[in-house]
């Protein structure tokens, strides 16, 4: 079976042996892809800045494999194992013998952050190419060496068959040199006879999750291994006073205690031991704590009072068709703050070496620009900042996975030569970890005499939506409470519009007037950064609630209201999809129960997706059970059937789980979700049963899918709770006590 390998600097050296004498791979190299030139014919996917072919794709005689690099990491949505199957299709070879090292900064292709559904569109569109290229000049060689012609050979699992009968393979021909060049992006990928692409396979790194092995980043324990801990305020702008750190010195197994200006932390011989005295440190800890945040049921109003930094006209398209507005209709929606919620509490390790180089083995999803900013944080040069990927536990977005590669990084200087394992406990995650923004968004439509919208108008205040590390020191967390701290800098509202708090604000119907207009701020009472979805599980769940009140205002099919207004044929498709096999025509009502649907096309250019749902609502206790779910999915061509339709499931419980119960607890001076019970998400036994239909499209583009189907999940689940009481629920999440007052009211 083909297998992710680690990304040991020696082990990786030894692997490509058939070919390090010429590569020679000293750290700088790998970080050192050639930028595309203005004058250079674009080329597919991330490979357009990562331009040679042997920074993606070495032949590995050694051991007879192909080693395949890349920058996107696995993050539990099987990426990798999608990228393998596209590689091995590409190269004519059995996926077993693929290998891959992702995440590594010295050693792979700079593909940025994991995020946004990206992935696909570009790692995968970039190895596709890579292999393809890559073949074509095996292919080269072989012709030469058995001289006959390329278009007369042919490749199974590596062997090269010519029509003579004739035969090499790929470990036999000197490929070092023919891969130690630019891809010209002239050999096109195959366009049929595929023998991965659109079957699902095994994912590379569930069998050794299955069997118990150590996989993720808080199972790794090195030789000389060290353990740290952190003490944090109990909330965000709290500056330290005084610590008694000396007692905490001659703690036993205290190897260290360190104090930069209000950062805090420990290391010690045992994990115990660190936790002991981190306690014993928080117990001396006097704080100057101010009073700072809206409180739970404040933050609706502080979003409509709070300065905006920015109007942005995300969308201004006045109608110049003729129709008569006879009706107009008006709402308002609210999104919480919400949790990553990550199983697992963030962790890293990080070693200090002997050269000075500081590596950090970390769940980050943006290794590159996370060792940058760790780097400055330190002080270092970037070259001797190394970031190595290895899984952790739930990713939903940038949690603390950065941070704590910084806090150990911070305690690791502090120790040279010996690694740091460092890990929060559950309630600093749920404290300190960036939350998603909440959102204050107010519709209005004005119908024609038919009940079809003319004019759509749609507004947003969110706070913002992405504080990366991007490079930025003063995005990590520890680093603005050092002695000479590092200031967060002013977020923006990044990229064209739908890339952050206007994500999927465009409604994508064909509504012949429409404008939307972002009032953006950038005071953030709480921490905040990129939520799974950003800001289009609030904007979808606004969109789709509204086209469902506006349909049953018409009296018509909530359903087919959607097709109306919809001129995209795949657009339409995915919501007939859903329907269908929902049984949305067949539908029977009964007491208690209802139904609901919900559409979006996430970001407007990557995967369809439409969510039917069908809910029963006790009437005495205002608790929601989901009780079936359908999703339909198009993301283009379709590489891995259970990779896709485990991304759509996964993003739909996911939603329910936001839709139903989450929301940050505060007061005044401190977050108040600090454990499960504070803070509860969807559990096992209320997960309903989902059924996913696929509309695969081979030859289109690969659109991205992982964050598809939690915008539609949202209005869905809202619109099936109307159906089912009569009742518009417009403020998240709908908790039994929400929905028990709204019954109340209506009897009152």
């Amino acid at each position: 079976m083909a297998g992710v390998a680690r990304s040991d600097r020696r082990r990786f050296l030894r692997q490509s042996g058939g070919f390090t004498l010429a590569f020679s791979l000293p750290l700088p190299s790998g970080l050192a892809q050639t930028p595309a030139e203005p004058a250079k014919a674009r080329l597919p996917g991330s490979l357009d800045r990562n331009r040679r072919l042997d920074a993606w794709i070495r032949v590995q005689p050694a051991d007879r494999s192909i080693l395949l690099m890349v920058g996107k990491v696995e993050l539990g949505q099987g990426i990798l194992t999608a990228l393998a199957q596209l590689c091995a299709d590409e190269l004519d070879v059995n996926i077993e013998r693929i290998r891959i090292v992702s995440g590594d900064t010295a050693v792979v292709p700079n593909e940025g952050t994991t995020a946004g559904s990206f992935s696909m569109p570009d790692s995968g569109n970039a190895v596709r190419h890579a292999a393809a290229e890559a073949r074509a000049a095996l292919l080269e060689l072989a012709s030469t060496r058995l001289a006959v012609a390329m278009a007369n050979l042919r490749v199974d699992d590596a062997v090269v068959i010519a029509d003579t009968g004739a035969r090499t393979t790929y470990w036999d021909l000197p490929a070092g040199e023919e891969l130690r060049r630019e891809a010209t992006g002239k050999v096109p990928p195959k366009r049929s006879g595929h023998r991965y692409i659109g079957r699902s396979v095994p994912r590379l790194d569930l069998t050794p999750k299955i069997l118990g092995q150590a996989m993720f980043v808080h199972e790794l324990r090195p030789e000389g291994l060290l353990f740290g801990r952190v003490v944090r305020p109990s909330t965000y702008r709290a500056r330290l006073l005084a610590a008694d750190t000396a007692a905490v010195e001659r703690m036993p197994g205290v190897v260290k205690v360190v104090r930069d200006g209000s950062f805090l932390g420990v290391v010690a011989q045992r994990e115990s031991q660190a936790n002991a005295a981190a306690e014993a440190l928080a117990r001396s800890c006097r704080w100057e704590t101010p009073s700072a945040l809206p409180r739970t049921e404040g933050v609706e109003a502080w979003l409509r009072s709070a300065p905006i930094a920015r109007d942005i006209p995300t969308r201004r398209q006045p109608r110049t068709t003729p129709g008569e507005v006879i009706r107009t209709v008006e709402a308002s929606y609210f999104r919480p703050y919400q949790m990553h919620a990550s199983i697992g509490p963030s962790a890293a390790v990080a070693t200090m070496g002997a050269d000075g180089t500081l590596v950090v083995q970390t769940h980050s999803q943006s290794v590159f620009e996370t060792a940058t900013a760790i780097a400055a944080m330190l002080g270092l040069p970037r070259e001797r900042v190394r970031l190595q990927h290895v899984q952790g536990a739930g990713c939903y977005g940038h949690n603390l996975a950065d941070d704590a590669a910084a806090d150990a990084a911070l305690l690791a200087v502090q120790v040279p030569g010996r690694p740091v394992r460092f890990q929060y406990t559950r309630e600093q995650e749920h404290r300190w970890e960036p939350y998603g923004s909440a959102m204050l968004i107010r519709t209005r439509a004005g119908l024609d005499a038919q009940g079809k919208v003319l004019d759509w108008d749609f507004e947003l205040w969110s706070t913002p939506h992405t504080t990366r590390p991007a490079n930025q020191p003063g995005n990590l967390l520890p680093a603005g409470y050092l002695g000479k701290p590092f200031v967060q800098p002013v977020p923006a509202n990044n990229g064209a519009p739908n890339y952050a708090a206007d994500r999927n604000a465009i409604a994508l119907y064909d509504f012949p007037g429409q404008n939307v207009l972002t009032h953006f701020i950038t005071e953030m009472p709480v921490r905040v950064s990129s939520h799974r979805g950003l800001g289009a599980y609030g904007n979808v769940f606004a969109i789709e609630s509204f086209m469902d009140e506006l349909a049953h205002a018409t009296g018509s099919d909530p359903a087919e209201y959607r097709v109306r207004h919809l001129n995209d044929p795949r657009a339409r498709d995915a919501i007939r999809a859903a329907a269908d096999r929902f049984g949305w025509s067949t539908w029977k009502r009964s007491p208690g129960r209802g139904r609901g649907i919900a559409f979006a096309r996430y970001k407007n250019i990557a995967g369809y997706c439409a969510v039917a749902l069908e809910v029963e609502v006790d009437s005495r206790s205002g608790s929601i059970r989901v009780l079936r779910a359908v999703a339909s999915a198009d993301s283009g061509h379709i590489v891995s059937p259970d990779g896709v339709s485990n991304q759509i499931e996964g993003g739909l419980v996911q939603s329910l789980s936001w839709t139903l119960k989450e929301e940050v607890q505060m007061d005044e001076t401190r977050i108040l979700s600090e454990d499960w019970a504070s803070y509860p998400i969807l559990t096992f036994s209320e997960v309903p049963p989902v059924d996913v239909v696929l509309i695969d499209r081979p030859g289109q583009p690969f659109l991205g899918t992982g964050e598809a189907s939690q915008g539609p999940t949202g209005a869905a689940l809202a619109n099936a709770v109307f159906d089912a009481t009569g009742i518009r629920f417009r403020r998240l999440p709908l908790t039994p006590a929400r929905v028990l007052q709204g019954l109340q009211e209506r009897r009152a």
